[in-house]
């Protein structure tokens, strides 16, 4: 289905799903015979577990051989360790709905945001903000840098794929 559609999608996966042979050999199966990594973009949320389990490691550099791409998702709400992050080779960091939802008229959160902006910037990652509910917000994070965003201000989640 994803072959002949014109955009890219995003898988979420648990530490528990990477652990999995079958789960991991059922995604290799379609990457392997639907040619379609390079639409592919597996997002991870960021914790402890995904840092230091050997599996993940694995993962990735199977994926990135097809063309697929690797997302940390809900960056900024605990664990948000920056060393990880340069060792996964990872392609986006999906900021937390927690740290853009009041950026508009937050300081403190507009320098946090700034500052992991200006990080993954310098290391060729793009940056995707979470929770953009707004025309003020939506400004406020293209101001700051930050390259994609979702959030029912840019689009509501729908039944079906178009």
């Amino acid at each position: 289905y994803f072959k002949e559609k014109e955009y890219n999608f995003s898988i979420n996966l648990s530490i528990e799903d990477i652990q999995n042979t079958e789960t991991i050999n059922f995604i290799l199966y379609f990457l392997n015979n639907y040619k379609i990594g390079y639409k592919v973009i597996f997002e991870l949320t960021e914790s402890e577990e995904i840092e230091q389990n050997e599996y993940v490691q694995k993962f990735i550099q199977e994926i990135k051989k097809h063309g697929s791409k690797i997302a940390i998702d809900d960056f900024g709400t605990g664990y948000s360790n920056f060393d990880y992050i340069l060792k996964m080779n990872i392609d986006f960091i999906k900021l937390d709905g927690t740290l853009i939802k009041n950026i508009d008229h937050d300081q403190n959160m507009q320098i946090i945001v700034e500052t992991i902006v200006s990080f993954t910037q310098k290391l060729n990652m793009q940056t995707i903000a979470e929770y953009v509910h707004s025309e003020n917000v939506l400004k406020k994070i293209k101001e700051i840098g930050i390259d994609y965003s979702q959030g029912f201000y840019v689009g509501k989640p729908l039944p079906h794929i178009i």
